[in-house]
């Protein structure tokens, strides 16, 4: 691990979160490379920095870098303007937490702000003279923005503690290009872009806990790979990604850092480099610090991106490379197409790939976290301490159902949870069949409910004398358990598209954006329960109806379920039953709906 603050110019904003860190530095021609533009290493060096500032205003004491998320620089900073970094702690866990990092860019001379970057940093207090690890108090979000990101850091940290069994994966089914494949192209070798360098480790790279400077070492990092990726392009090249890396180990003053970069694969218009840090004294074997993948891509005059020459790799160790690469692009890929995107921007069905399921699961259940934070809901009815909440942005319509039920949370979600049990008190679902069991927090399911289309299947013009009409949905349900006490249950739904089961024959393909519950422990071991869905057509019709008071659908179904759960609160093969079903796959089975 790596600790990072020195005594640069910092600016303590006080607002309502305590831990937040702001720094302001004006660039400066020292601070920039041949083109006048900020090195890289240098803003790395700022952003850690802040980072462990924020993190140790939490914490009460020193702090040091455990790992950074992806890091995706949008744009590039000239001398003499001004870079404004913001960093606070989203969530503190038992021993580490998650501080948020905001860079921005402000031009003083024409009055311009952009957004740079951003990026996630996990942080862990230093132990005690003892050797007793420091127990981190909780944060307490104040502000809309700051509840958000409380809640999906609890899903970020998921995707952190399975990042490297993702590559595993992928790289074992197979369907990975190989090396040899490139024998018709004009390659270059990929050892001719090996760089070796060594650093001393000084008083001035250390941080006040004489551990080195962690964005000392990222940006000693940055320099061996920029010279490993001009070998190959021979021109100057602009770093874009700088992927997810976990410092493995301290390294301290007087330590030698040896770097070694050299290009990983190289792809139409950009190519990744690999650095792996490692820290020795004069005696003694080398520690692995610290190893980094960064993807470079290469700007004409014009700013148009210029193609770039294949990389041959060496046999063995530069084929696993070489492949590797591969793996991390399509990862890169599904992380900004599935994760980064809006869900107003996004396809409301996508394909289910078990290489994208840790992405899927965790855009499921963050996109049902962020729609239960948003502040614009309104009471619509109120029946029986059953309320009925709308959302209304631009052209999306969405409700919340919300009471509090005589049952247990972890009874409730235990029930929930299992989609099947819907049958028996949601009348809409006339059938239910577990397609998969993912793991042991993700299913997939198949739904089929009555249609609000009238007309043949795939025709809603056709006429309304026809037989009645069953749409389905193939659905990914994601569910989470508290991470903490004060977090609810979640039971997420989403719409994926499966190539195994396409639409059925006599049934119209619905899709979900956005669904699921929330299940809140509440005084005298009841449950505050709330049911979310993001109007899709297949729902809309319900939803109008009910918000324009023309039907009650949701007020019955929603006692219904309060019945069914109450009802099974005390079966005493309830919870045994979701267990088992979460530990051993349940062979597939359609379940009739039981009218109530």
């Amino acid at each position: 691990m790596a600790g990072n603050s020195k005594n640069k110019t910092h600016k303590y904003i006080h607002n309502c979160n305590p831990t937040e860190v702001r720094m302001s530095q004006i660039v400066m021609p020292c601070h920039c490379n041949h083109r006048q533009e900020l090195s890289v290493g240098q803003l790395l060096k700022w952003m850690d920095s802040t980072a462990c500032l924020s993190a140790e205003r939490h914490a009460g004491s020193p702090c040091v870098t455990a790992s950074m998320d992806d890091i995706d620089f949008e744009h590039t900073i000239s001398v003499g303007q001004v870079v404004n970094i913001q960093a606070k702690v989203n969530r503190a866990f038992n021993t580490s937490m998650e501080v948020g990092i905001q860079v921005s860019c402000e031009d003083l001379f024409h009055d311009r702000h952009w957004r740079v970057c951003h990026a996630f940093a996990t942080f862990v207090t230093q132990r005690t003279n003892t050797g007793q690890k420091v127990t981190l108090r909780p944060i307490a979000p104040q502000t809309h923005k700051e509840k958000v990101e409380y809640s999906i850091a609890a899903e970020r940290r998921r995707v952190r503690m399975v990042h490297d069994d993702i590559i595993k994966d992928l790289l074992s089914s197979g369907s990975i290009q190989h090396a040899d494949s490139l024998s018709g192209y004009n390659a270059v070798q990929a050892e001719k872009t090996k760089v070796e360098s060594v650093e001393l480790v000084l008083p001035p790279h250390a941080n006040h806990q004489v551990n080195t400077f962690g964005g000392q070492i990222m940006a000693w990092m940055v320099n061996v790979a920029m010279i490993a990726a001009s070998r190959l392009c021979q021109a100057h090249p602009t770093l874009r990604t700088i992927d997810m890396f976990t410092f493995r180990g301290p390294s301290k003053v007087g330590d030698r850092l040896l770097l070694r970069a050299i290009v990983n694969n190289a792809f139409k218009s950009s190519l990744e480099v690999g650095v792996r840090a490692e820290a020795y004294q004069e005696e003694g074997p080398n520690r692995h610090i610290n190893s980094a993948f960064m993807t470079f891509e290469v700007l004409d005059k014009s700013g148009k991106l210029c193609a770039l020459p294949r990389i041959r790799p060496e046999p063995v160790e530069g084929e696993r490379r070489f492949q590797e690469a591969i793996a991390r692009k399509k990862i890169r890929l599904d992380r900004k197409y599935i994760i980064s995107c809006k869900q107003s921007e996004a396809p409301l069905s996508v394909p289910w790939d078990p290489r994208n399921q840790v992405y899927l699961s965790y855009n499921n259940v963050s996109a049902l976290k962020m729609l239960a934070a948003k502040k614009s809901w309104r009471l619509s009815t109120e029946k029986d301490q059953v309320c009925l909440y709308t959302l209304e942005q631009k052209s999306m319509l969405s409700i919340r159902v919300e009471k509090v039920v005589d049952v247990p949370a972890a009874t409730a979600f235990a029930l929930l949870a299992e989609l099947s049990n819907r049958t028996h008190w949601d009348t809409h679902y006339k059938e239910c069949e577990l397609i998969q069991r993912v793991d042991e927090d993700d299913f997939i399911y198949r739904v089929v409910t009555p249609s609000v289309l009238q007309g043949k299947v795939g025709s809603p013009t056709s006429s309304p004398q026809e037989e009645d009409i069953l749409q389905d949905f193939i659905l990914l349900t994601s569910v989470r358990k508290p991470c903490s006490p004060g977090d609810p249950y979640v039971i997420a739904l989403r719409s994926v598209s499966l190539p195994t089961h396409p639409p059925f024959e006599k049934c119209n393909r619905g899709e979900v954006l956005c669904a699921g519950f929330t299940i809140l422990e509440t005084e005298n071991k009841k449950s505050l329960i709330r049911y979310y869905n993001q109007a899709s057509p297949e729902v809309l019709p319900y939803i109008s109806n009910d918000v324009a008071g023309l039907s009650s659908s949701f007020y019955h179904t929603f006692c219904a379920c309060s019945e069914y759960l109450i009802q099974n609160k005390l079966h005493p093969t309830a919870e045994a039953d979701q267990q088992q079903t979460l530990e051993t796959p349940s062979p597939t089975k359609t379940l009739q709906s039981t009218q109530l």
